[in-house]
């Protein structure tokens, strides 16, 4: 037993001094910075909010209004990348606003969604050029966020289309109770965001 410990200790030993230093980034490949841009909004936490926040209210009022977002919020992220972020009071209040539309089953003209989605996306745009470096592939970086953002609002909405079904009838009527009330959930953050907006 005592041989056996030892082996191990001496083992766990060399082992620890022969480490190098771990190089986990993409460094040499020509999508790196592609990658980046993708991968960035899933790093944020009011990105991740906002993106299904947004998916959830187009894929509530129905495909043919919520399809026009496809186009639309990809374009406002790459709209977004030539602005300077609005902050997270901003950001806040935008998740409050999306909440209380999700929570209020707010039935809007496709305009008006198409509008909310644009100038979202723009803010989000924005908030995710703050972070570039000056080595960054600009062009690389967008694409593979316009990419991040199409893919995330399509499936968003045909999750919630998907889940709504509001052809199923009365016995299916729950689930817009579960919309609303996930609209709720996302209104108190946005409240609770905005509060710590302005408290610091």
């Amino acid at each position: 037993m005592k041989y056996w410990l030892a082996f191990t200790s001496i083992a766990t030993a060399a082992l620890i001094a022969s480490a190098q230093t771990a190089d986990a980034h993409i460094v040499a490949s020509r999508l790196g910075d592609f990658y980046s841009g993708g991968l960035h909004p899933l790093t944020d936490l009011q990105d991740l909010i906002l993106w299904a926040a947004m998916g959830v209210l187009a894929g509530s009022l129905g495909a043919s209004k919520g399809r026009w977002l496809v186009l639309a919020f990809p374009l406002g992220l790459l709209a977004g990348l030539g602005f300077v972020s609005a902050g997270p009071a901003a950001d806040a209040g935008m998740i409050l606003v999306l909440g209380l539309l999700l929570a209020a089953a707010v039935r809007m003209p496709m305009a008006l969604l198409c509008a909310i989605a644009f100038g979202l996306a723009v803010m989000r745009g924005a908030a995710n050029a703050g972070d570039l470096g000056p080595e960054t592939n600009r062009l690389l970086f967008a694409a593979g966020l316009a990419c991040a953002g199409y893919a995330a609002i399509t499936l968003t909405m045909a999750v919630t289309l998907a889940f709504r079904r509001p052809e199923a009838g009365a016995s299916m009527a729950w689930r817009g109770i579960a919309i609303r009330a996930f609209g709720g959930w996302i209104a108190a953050i946005g409240l609770m965001m905005v509060g710590f907006a302005y408290a610091s």
